[in-house]
């Protein structure tokens, strides 16, 4: 930041202590600093589409308390008239969004305790979630990313806590991407990691990086940008994460399903769903394991997070401890029970081909014999190209599964249910958007059956869930977070 460039600025104005920070002038609260944030910033940092600018708000952020507003020089020229009375609170600088990840970058280095860094095509906040339970349950206190803070703004707005919370031992920190800009690589600088976990490396947000090869390649610079004589945690199930083993010199720890991984699983059996059982075989020793969340997907990132925690001298017992005390995060697989003994899992948060299949053989393989299964779809967003295909090939997929409903919801989930249908799958049909789909599951679902909700974040899909709710009453339902 320069504040020189502000001839008004009062000197004093960079003697006083702030120890909250607001990007939102609607969040803005007394002794903010407040970030004005402009379209050529948003545009030049690699954020896809059209944003408002900042700089009007400005008057509205010391309205509301804030301290002082950083600002872009030639926002404030062109906002003059309505900021002239502030230039005396204003500091400049050439990039609103890069400043404020180099403030998070001191705060971090100030800060200066070990970093653990979450990345993937599917799985990141689960992951995330579960290393910091984990790290947790030892007596750590633990900084991690709240919901899916995890790009160029949540990520240094996360680490900015550090400011007036410094008593954090280890912070746990989801890494995001969605465009071939160096977001990973971005967000390491500001925070390299002690520890990298690479959980997939999956055919997601195809649409703005162009192939698998270059999703692979962004995911990477985590490995890539890790401290020197830092730990790559890497998925051997996972052919392309494996092959990350080069781009790092120091420590690697692989996890999975596979005989050679350093930390594994065995004997996996799910009782019901919302809860399954497996071994925990490390290099120190082995544990039982009992979680509170269904499929082999959620294994693997619990097996992550125990690899985390291996770095941290906890042994097989405390991990196998702390994992049996954790919950699904919201809308992450967690696990609603109706009156009726009607049982829904509800994974609205995210969708692509990969995630969205190993949730229906998770419910294949969980519900019990004699149950209906009902899948309520919405379409996959940021695919690319060929995503008709794709929903054509997923429909065509589920049809064979052995599932007896599909909901489609939206846009091309319209392809999917077509494919369903050609594949034999008589009850297949399509609802325009996810509240018309709640309504119509609310219509059909009947004692015993076991209902799937799965979509990316513009579907909504969690709508489902709530017009399910209009119908049977909340004081009916039980969840397991």
């Amino acid at each position: 930041m320069n504040a020189a460039t502000a001839s008004n600025t009062d000197p004093a104005l960079l003697g006083i202590e702030v120890t909250s920070f607001s990007t939102d002038s609607r969040e803005v609260k007394a002794g903010d600093l407040f970030f004005a944030f402009s379209q050529p910033e948003f545009a030049e940092n690699g954020f896809n589409g059209d944003f408002l600018d900042g700089t009007i708000f400005v008057p509205a952020a010391f309205d509301k308390g804030a301290t002082a507003c950083v600002v872009r020089e030639d926002r404030f020229k062109a906002h003059r008239h309505e900021l002239e009375d502030f230039s005396d609170r204003l500091i400049f600088a050439d990039d609103v969004i890069v400043a404020f990840q180099k403030l998070a970058g001191a705060v971090y280095r100030d800060w200066n305790r070990p970093v653990v860094a979450v990345t993937g095509s599917a799985g990141k906040t689960t992951a995330k979630e579960l290393t910091a339970h984990v790290l947790g349950a030892s007596g750590r206190k633990i900084l991690k990313n709240v919901k899916n803070m995890n790009n160029g703004l949540g990520h240094p707005m996360t680490v900015l806590k550090l400011v007036a919370e410094p008593d954090h031992d280890v912070a746990v920190l989801e890494m995001g991407m969605s465009t071939p800009n160096r977001e990973i690589a971005r967000l390491c600088e500001i925070t390299p990691p002690d520890v990298g976990i690479e959980l997939n490396v999956l055919p997601v947000h195809v649409e703005h990086l162009g192939s698998i090869e270059r999703i692979r390649d962004a995911k990477a610079e985590l490995v890539e940008g890790i401290k020197p004589g830092g730990t790559a945690v890497l998925n051997a199930d996972d052919e392309r994460v494996l092959g990350m083993k080069g781009l790092h010199y120091g420590p690697v720890i692989t996890y999975g399903f596979a005989d050679a991984a350093d930390v594994r699983a065995e004997n996996v059996t799910t009782e019901r769903f919302g809860e399954t059982r497996f071994r925990l075989v490390m290099p120190s020793g082995t544990a039982d394991v009992t979680m509170a969340f269904s499929g082999r997907h959620n294994v693997s990132n619990a097996l992550a997070a125990a690899a985390a925690a291996s770095c941290f001298a906890m042994t097989p017992k405390e991990i196998a401890a702390a994992l049996g005390t954790v919950a699904p995060p919201p809308q992450r697989g967690e696990v609603v029970r109706l009156d009726g003994n009607i049982t829904v899992i509800n994974d609205s948060y995210n969708s692509n081909p990969d995630a969205l299949m190993k949730m229906v053989s998770t419910l294949v393989e969980g519900a019990p014999e004699g149950s209906r299964r009902i899948v309520v779809a919405g379409e996959m967003l940021e695919l690319g190209g060929g995503e008709r295909e794709i929903h054509k090939e997923i429909g065509a997929r589920i049809a064979a599964s052995g599932i007896d409903t599909l909901i489609g919801v939206r846009g091309l989930a319209s392809d999917m249910v077509e494919a369903a249908r050609a594949g034999g799958l008589e009850g297949a049909e399509f609802c325009s958007d996810s509240w018309e789909a709640g309504g119509r599951l609310s219509e059909i679902v009947r004692p015993g059956d076991v209902v799937l909700i799965k979509g990316s974040r513009g579907v909504r899909t969690e709508r489902v869930l709530e017009k399910l709710l209009e119908v049977f009453k909340s004081d009916s339902v039980t969840y397991k977070n």
